[in-house]
């Protein structure tokens, strides 16, 4: 599943090309993909200037006067800006249709997905959607800190990598960076979260910064589905030091990754380095 690095890299490559052009039209080739696809997205979106593009944990927003196209890739979602005369394939569920400009021939936003566990919704003018609501801080701004993970873990017995994965924590951080950072962080992803201290949840969240930020730089993580809007696949697996590692040896000390199953998500460690 496309991470926040992932969908962040899928922003800044579709971003350009639609900040301020208008939407001539939207063809929908299925009327759902997770959910019914809203009647909006085909009566309210066409003519509307984009105004902005919006990444909010993982999910995209493209702002206009009249709303917001709500996306999220899911699974196995891909977002490309092509020509308007490109090859339909069997996944291309949904193109939007941008005006030519003076600087830009016409174009389509492309969204693919075939596992179909994307989604494309709407919110409405001065709302905030029922997707949207309750989620944490971002991580890469002042909002996230190790204070914020000291303060709400106390008392927790949950395992401290399903604490950090939890959208209503911080968002965005997903199975492989959650595993990335706490190995890091020098951190068991077994602990209790209550009883890791301050000064390592500060080390942990500075991990996470750092991480997400090389990753988004790096063009995210492709181990099966994810490429980047210009085809271009994400380059961030060659350094990954934990996850998918079982049983090589680690790139700090040589014991072997060991691989559990929490939350029943794979997670990935060094028992020696991490404690």
């Amino acid at each position: 599943m496309p991470e926040l690095p992932e969908v962040e890299t899928t922003r800044r490559g579709i971003a350009p090309y639609l900040i301020g052009r208008r939407v001539l039209g939207v063809t929908l080739r299925r009327p759902d993909l997770r959910w019914p696809i809203p009647p909006q997205i085909t009566t309210v979106l066409p003519g509307q200037r984009i105004e902005a593009v919006e990444r909010r944990a993982k999910y995209l927003l493209l702002h206009t006067e009249a709303g917001s196209a709500l996306l999220h890739l899911g699974m196995s979602g891909v977002l490309r800006v092509l020509p308007p005369d490109a090859p339909v394939g069997k996944h291309d569920h949904v193109d939007i249709a941008l005006e030519r400009t003076p600087a830009q021939a016409p174009r389509i936003l492309r969204f693919t997905d075939p596992r179909r566990f994307g989604c494309l919704l709407w919110q409405a003018p001065g709302e905030t959607h029922e997707l949207l609501a309750g989620l944490g801080p971002e991580p890469l701004t002042d909002d996230f800190d190790g204070d914020l993970l000291w303060r709400r873990s106390r008392g927790r017995k949950a395992a401290v990598k399903l604490f950090l994965m939890d959208n209503a924590i911080v968002v965005g951080v997903g199975n492989i960076y959650a595993s990335e950072a706490l190995f890091a962080a020098g951190i068991d992803p077994r602990r209790a979260a209550g009883t890791v201290s301050r000064a390592r949840y500060g080390r942990l969240a500075a991990e996470v910064k750092r991480i997400l930020a090389w990753a988004i730089e790096r063009g995210g993580t492709t181990l099966r589905d994810f490429i980047s809007p210009d085809g271009a696949p994400g380059y961030f697996f060659r350094e990954l030091n934990v996850y998918g590692r079982t049983g090589e040896p680690c790139h700090v000390c040589g014991t072997a990754i060991r691989q559990v199953t929490l939350g029943q998500r794979s997670t990935f460690w060094c028992p020696r380095c991490q404690r």
